[in-house]
């Protein structure tokens, strides 16, 4: 295994690691959620089976996500098309994120802590890869 390989795996896990902590809040009670809410100024949490529905399910799918970043860690050659997948989409998902936020009004805060750190893990996953790449292309032996 290669320097960047190795590199990339462990950020692969320590992102995968992090996202499985949205299981957290896929239990916790309402109130601790709009606490929470409330404490990032965004105001009265809003009531109703639809918003707990959409928190929950938002939650289980990151640490669903942070799965799957942990499986394809464990083999980063053999599942460098997931990885490029997943950097691609997570450069993507956090312009989503980020337009999103600012036509909703969103803090700015919260802005900034969301969206573009999403699309820099993106570009980092593929930075990663693209060392990881070449840095095995320059070790094969000549065929």
């Amino acid at each position: 295994m290669n320097r960047n390989e190795r590199r990339l795996k462990i950020f692969l896990r320590i992102l995968g690691i992090f996202s499985i902590l949205a299981l957290v809040p896929t239990l916790m009670p309402v109130a601790w959620m709009a606490s929470i809410h409330e404490g990032l100024k965004l105001g009265p949490f809003p009531q109703g089976p639809a918003v707990e529905y959409m928190a929950r399910s938002l939650s289980a799918f990151y640490a669903m996500f942070g799965g799957l970043l942990l499986v394809v860690s464990g083999d980063v050659r053999r599942h460098a098309k997931v990885i490029a997948y997943v950097g691609i989409v997570e450069v993507l998902f956090g312009l989503l994120i980020l337009i999103v936020e600012l036509r909703l009004g969103v803090p700015l805060h919260l802005v900034l802590s969301e969206g573009p750190v999403i699309i820099l893990f993106g570009l980092i996953i593929l930075f990663l890869l693209a060392r990881t790449k070449r840095e095995a292309r320059a070790t094969e032996p000549p065929s």
